[in-house]
């Protein structure tokens, strides 16, 4: 193996360097040599993405180009939708569909409470008001029958989040008849009644930062079949080179990033199959213990692989970390918790009782073993 490209990565791009050298030597190398620690997330790269990016970097054309082009064609075919526009983040994706749809001051966007932050900051960017809504308590996906109860005259739009891989009840969210906005973030490949999420609402934000189910390092991608929205997009992302000045923003993907993104697209099935090979092993340790485990849901990408217990989940993480296994609560704090607003129970009682456990394409079988032998043990259950 010749480490001369890897190196010359590093050199010429030292934040993406970095990333790329880690990666190299701990996935692709030995895995599991160089630390004992078990992570809770990380991303799965190897020397197929080395070389497409110092292909990038040997072209002298690194910012926004031809790979981003053919990044958003690619995902767009993958989703089947008829376009896409990429950008530097899944915040800044959301952050232009709300701006493509005119929302604004008084108006009403409805989310889940139980969601990554970011959610609420877009909603925020464009001073509308976010409307929390309740999840459902086995899939952990907004609850269509509480968003349905929230709907008034204001609601612009409804952010639909298909948490932990798992798709949510998009025939029940968009027969309300609001512009549904798909949060996939969390979810490329997954399926829902056997096609592609991301292409079932009004329009999509995918997330690509680096521990998400493909990676560019950081960078996000709206996806829609409305043309106009995707113009708009298009002009709202960039702002050099115009006839006449409005706000506009740098939200730009660079080809340093797309290469990276083509590589890991072209990945995304063997990904897939690799989460669900982990999680079926979680399955088969678990089940007969008292805990709630995930839906075993045809569509599903196990994301996440998260568990309920019947008490508080903090303390199993901390044990689970001093045998060297990195666990998580799967949501850092519900968004009523940030607007300090009562009355989610349901988001309450998911959050204080959740653990998620290590699950991506790199984590070995026995490091899943491991995992499920320690859980095992903390649980004082003899199998």
């Amino acid at each position: 193996m010749r480490y001369g490209k890897i190196i010359k990565v590093f050199l010429y791009f030292r934040p993406y360097g970095a990333i790329f050298l880690k990666a190299f030597f701990l996935n692709t190398l030995n895995p599991g040599n160089f630390s004992k620690l078990i992570p809770h997330s990380r991303p799965t790269l190897g020397t197929e993405e080395v070389r497409r990016i110092s292909e990038v970097i040997n072209s002298g054309n690194i910012a926004q180009g031809e790979k981003v082009e053919q990044f958003e064609v690619c995902l767009a075919r993958e989703i089947g939708t008829s376009g896409a526009v990429a950008c530097s983040s899944g915040t800044a994706a959301l952050h232009l569909v709300l701006l493509g749809m005119d929302i604004g001051p008084g108006d009403e966007v409805i989310v889940p409470s139980y969601v990554c932050s970011a959610l609420l900051n877009a909603v925020s960017y464009v001073n509308a008001i976010p409307v929390l809504a309740e999840v459902d308590p086995q899939n952990h996906n907004i609850d269509p029958a509480d968003v349905k109860r929230r709907l008034t005259s204001r609601t612009k739009a409804v952010i639909a989040p298909h948490l932990f891989g798992m798709p949510a009840d998009m025939d029940r969210l968009v027969s309300f008849g609001v512009p549904v906005i798909e949060d996939c973030a969390q979810a490329v490949g997954t399926l829902s009644n056997g096609k592609a999420v991301g292409g079932l609402g009004y329009a999509a934000i995918f997330s690509f930062y680096a521990t998400k189910v493909i990676t560019t390092g950081e960078g996000g991608m709206v996806l829609s079949d409305s043309k106009d929205l995707l113009e708009r997009i298009r002009d709202l992302r960039e702002y050099d080179q115009r006839e006449s000045h409005s706000v506009r923003y740098n939200y730009k993907m660079t080809d340093i990033q797309a290469a990276m993104g083509l590589s890991q697209l072209q990945k995304l099935h063997d990904f897939i199959t690799s989460r669900r090979e982990v999680a079926e092993i979680y399955f088969r340790a678990f089940e007969a213990f008292d805990l709630d485990l995930p839906p075993r849901d045809a569509g599903h990408i196990y994301y996440r692989f998260v568990i309920r217990l019947k008490k508080d989940a903090g303390p199993l993480i901390s044990s689970m970390a001093k045998k060297g296994i990195e666990c998580a609560r799967p949501v850092y704090k519900p968004l009523h918790r940030y607007l300090k607003i009562d009355g989610y129970p349901v988001t309450e009682q998911v959050w204080f009782r959740s653990i998620s456990l290590p699950i991506y394409p790199s984590l070995t079988k026995e490091q899943a073993d491991q995992v499920e032998t320690s859980l095992t043990s903390l649980f004082g259950v003899t199998k």
